[in-house]
């Protein structure tokens, strides 16, 4: 490819990305940096776990994201009594053809929603964890496409734990980022009151980037550029964790492979097509910091978060970037 020719090319990435963003950003108001992360886990093509407060607007932004693509959305209210097979189809005995049929669950979208995800046991969150890794579902002995692209946005409470199962460590390494959205900016909010009352599925918002375009990108961001002393320094700050005695464990080497995943794609959303290493000082904290546990017990979930974080910014402070 010539020089102009992968400039155009470079172009055409930026504005698709910007038309993204900003037709989000007109019904999620006040949350750029959300946004950002969010279209990065979606380039990296990666799972989101979004763990915030009821009423901030993360289903609205799932929502808004599948109509942006014109992907196919499906939302999945976990419960205590929700089955594997309400997730992922079951097979049905059919008179007219004699032989059983696969129906297809929820789980067979785009964009998937996995509402309160840890209020379902054990088993039902496991009825993820083949689709979220190989965007496959295995029924009978039978496998099946889920489609691309394929992401999963699971929410949960951060502070209500009553009932709930927390997602054991297996499940969270799937998730390639986890984010907090936060209440907006009193301007933004007095914007939102000013607005009728719309249900999430009647916002007007029309696709601005079509699924082929997605996977286009998606494609072109596995292909940015990493610098060995960049992917030296994503290493460093991976090892780190391994070394430091707050930590009950470190990071795997799947969580390394998914930082500079999404170093990759924040590159690519900022029009760049090589790593810098600010990129990926920018997402250790929102690729890493779930995969983390501390070593002294006792901490709540929302202590234990904040401790991590910081753990995780002093590392930070005291690693160089290189030049």
């Amino acid at each position: 490819m010539s020089e102009s020719t992968a400039g155009i090319k470079r172009t055409g990435s930026r504005e698709k990305l910007d038309r993204l963003r900003a037709n989000i950003g007109r019904t999620i108001k006040g949350k750029d940096e959300a946004i950002e992360q969010v279209l990065v886990c979606l380039l990296a093509q990666g799972h989101l776990l979004l763990e915030d407060l009821p009423g901030v607007g993360k289903t609205t932004l799932a929502y808004s994201l599948a109509r942006s693509l014109d992907c196919a959305f499906s939302r999945i209210q976990f419960t205590s009594d929700l089955l594997p097979t309400d997730v992922t189809g079951v097979s049905i005995y059919d008179e007219r053809v004699r032989e059983f049929v696969f129906k297809r669950g929820p789980v067979f979208a785009n964009i998937v929603l996995a509402d309160e995800i840890n209020r379902a046991t054990p088993k039902t969150q496991s009825a993820l964890l083949e689709v979220m890794d190989r965007g496959k579902i295995t029924a009978d002995g039978v496998t099946h496409e889920s489609g691309a692209p394929f992401m999963v946005f699971a929410t949960q409470n951060p502070v209500d734990y009553e009932g709930t199962f927390p997602l054991p460590e297996s499940q969270l390494d799937r998730f390639l980022m986890r984010l907090r959205m936060g209440y907006p900016a009193t301007a933004d909010e007095l914007e939102i009151l000013r607005r009728p009352r719309l249900t999430y599925d009647s916002i007007p918002i029309e696709p601005v980037v079509t699924r082929e375009e997605l996977i286009g990108l998606q494609e072109q961001a596995g292909r940015v550029f990493v610098e060995d002393s960049v992917l030296e320094y994503l290493l460093r700050i991976v090892a780190a964790t391994r070394t430091e005695s707050e930590f009950r464990t470190g990071v795997s080497v799947r969580g390394g492979m998914a930082l500079k995943q999404a170093a990759q794609a924040r590159a690519l959303l900022c029009g760049r097509e090589f790593v810098l290493p600010g990129d990926v000082t920018s997402l250790v904290v929102p690729v890493l910091a779930h995969r983390l546990a501390l070593a002294r017990q006792g901490a709540d979930a929302l202590e234990e978060r904040s401790a991590i974080e910081a753990i995780l910014r002093r590392v930070l402070g005291h690693l160089p970037e290189p030049v």
